[in-house]
């Protein structure tokens, strides 16, 4: 298993887009086009830039055939699905509940995502009986790219199963509380707070969960978040607070940074968040419209000790529920974090 290249775009199409008897049970319906093979491949190539994670190509460990695609994706109101093609001559052999069991094992032991979901077709039945296999549950019906789908979960649980001895890559840890103050020292090596929250003097608020990413036994990244019932054009709305935004200065531009605020994504959505807010130095706004946030126009108040004020940095939010941006005003209903 490899992530997805664009030059995989030919084998794509031989082994999963050409392949009616695959493609009856992915979005488009049918067999389509090697212009749609390439497509494929260019958005599984962003999504790895995006997230960190995504969908790998299968190929034959002997003959390094290529077999299909399987991997984790992440869509923006549904979460981290699981999902997977492959040729029909690589079906029946366990590779797809391989593949999977390795996917499952990314998510819950490397990212420590809280959950991830797989949607199918109601019929169909060999897709459903894997999903089962791997640990899935039942979790009700969604649209998924315009289908009526059964949706599953995986919770942690299902990765219990596979040894996995390898500690020496990147691996992400959750834990409840504001973090660790050593920790955060060392990711910020001396240089001041990338946030942008220091300059303008602000107060803010202490997290309530950390996520930090561990490579070869030391913190490299690290992020924290909070829930907190906020005010959108005057109406309440659960959101998440973002900040503390933090990257060693020996592990910048190797989109770690991407991975972490993308898995934290994952656990306020879990934790029943429906739009995720943070407050950034303007200089930062383009990291985090590359990664879907989007910027807001309207004023922002928070509270200090002296009052209420308007926030002096620039504010991005991440939909995760098809709410509608607001208009007029949002209040954070308290510190800015």
């Amino acid at each position: 298993m490899e992530p997805i290249r664009r030059e995989d775009s030919d084998d794509l199409f031989e082994a999963v887009v050409s392949q009616d008897s695959v493609m009856r049970w992915l979005a488009t319906g049918r067999a389509d086009s090697r212009s749609a093979a390439k497509t494929m491949c260019d958005d599984h190539v962003a999504h790895w830039t995006r997230h960190g994670y995504g969908d790998f190509a299968v190929r034959d460990a002997a003959t390094h055939a290529f077999l299909g695609r399987v991997g984790l994706r992440n869509r923006a109101q549904h979460g981290v699905d699981l999902g997977f093609a492959l040729h029909p001559r690589a079906q029946g052999r366990g590779i797809a509940g391989e593949a999977g069991g390795a996917c499952l094992d990314l998510a819950f032991r490397r990212l420590s995502l809280p959950a991830v979901f797989a949607f199918v077709l109601p019929g169909n039945r060999s897709s459903i009986a894997l999903l089962r296999r791997l640990g899935a549950q039942e979790d009700g019906t969604v649209q998924s790219s315009g289908l009526n789908c059964l949706r599953y979960r995986f919770t942690p649980a299902a990765a219990e199963h596979v040894v996995d001895d390898d500690r020496a890559g990147l691996q992400l840890i959750y834990a409840p509380g504001p973090g660790s103050p050593d920790d955060r020292a060392a990711l910020r090596d001396g240089l001041p707070d990338p946030s942008g929250g220091d300059g303008p003097g602000l107060m803010r608020a202490d997290k309530q969960h950390t996520l930090t990413a561990v490579s070869e036994g030391r913190p490299v990244a690290s992020t924290g978040w909070l829930l907190r019932d906020m005010t959108f054009d005057g109406s309440p709305r659960r959101a998440a607070g973002l900040g503390g935004v933090l990257m060693h200065p020996d592990y910048r531009n190797q989109g770690i940074a991407r991975t972490v605020i993308s898995v934290a994504v994952e656990h306020a959505r879990a934790a029943g968040a429906e739009t995720m807010i943070l407050q950034c130095h303007p200089d930062l706004t383009p990291l985090y419209t590359q990664l879907g946030w989007s910027r807001l126009s309207v004023p922002v108040i928070v509270q200090q000790p002296d009052g209420e004020r308007r926030s002096p940095l620039t504010t991005v939010i991440y939909d995760l529920a098809g709410l509608p941006h607001p208009t007029t005003s949002v209040d954070l209903r308290g510190l800015p974090f």
